[in-house]
């Protein structure tokens, strides 16, 4: 088999079960990276779609910037001005619906503040998580694991539970493999070697290959089409 053949998006489907999904927002639910042409400052929306909070990457260049109510204003800001140039990743719509619909535990770990994902919830009209770790409600950011086992928790899942998280950015997926979870990496916002290297278990193109197959005896049974392989 060539090389070429080798990183094809071919692989068969699997079907795993999991207590329960953790999704990440921008870059696997939406892609709101266009807004850096239209007079943010990039470096703060483009924070979150690269696993990174916005006060960290402003704390490097101007302290002064770097507290949560600044952030949250400018990142509230953003799904207002900025909603027709955002882009939902294909798939996140159905695949939201489908796990609300039929009650499966799922939730959102993202580096983005509380306010820009309530203003992109509401402006994309998606799902709503019942469960949701933000920027401010850890000490460190990704990759460090406590966003995600703080999900877990919020989850109602306990330490043994079996986890399935869906990232895009390296640094994400490094914070779900610390975890100790499963982590579907999706080929959204960063190269194929990006995403293997940081140790993704299965690699997509977006959402669109992940689908819910069933809910059995409260495990959520879940089909991964077309993997990387």
């Amino acid at each position: 088999m060539s090389a070429a053949e080798q990183e094809s998006f071919s692989a068969q489907t699997q079907v795993h079960c999991f207590d329960g999904l953790l999704f990440d927002f921008d870059g696997t639910i939406v892609d709101s990276t266009e807004g850096n042409e239209l007079g943010v400052d990039p470096e703060v929306i483009l924070a979150s779609s690269h696993g990174r909070r916005s006060i960290e990457t402003l704390g490097l260049y101007d302290s002064s910037k770097a507290t949560w109510d600044y952030v949250s204003k400018i990142e509230g800001a953003i799904p207002r001005e900025f909603g027709p140039d955002a882009v939902e990743i294909p798939g996140a719509r159905s695949l939201l619906k489908a796990l609300e619909d039929a009650s499966a535990p799922w939730g959102v770990v993202t580096s983005g503040t509380r306010a820009l994902i309530d203003g992109w919830l509401d402006v994309l009209q998606l799902a709503h998580p019942k469960f949701l770790v933000v920027a401010e409600d850890v000490e460190l950011g990704k990759p460090d694991p406590g966003c995600y086992l703080l999900g877990r928790s919020r989850l109602g899942l306990g330490e043994r539970a079996s986890i399935l998280v869906l990232e895009d950015s390296p640094s994400g997926i490094r914070a779900g493999k610390a975890a100790g979870f499963k982590v579907v990496g999706l080929e959204t916002t960063h190269t194929i070697q990006q995403v293997k290297a940081a140790g993704a278990d299965w690699i997509v193109k977006d959402l669109s290959s992940i689908k819910l197959k069933t809910m059995n005896n409260g495990l959520v049974e879940i089909e991964i089409q077309n993997a990387l392989q």
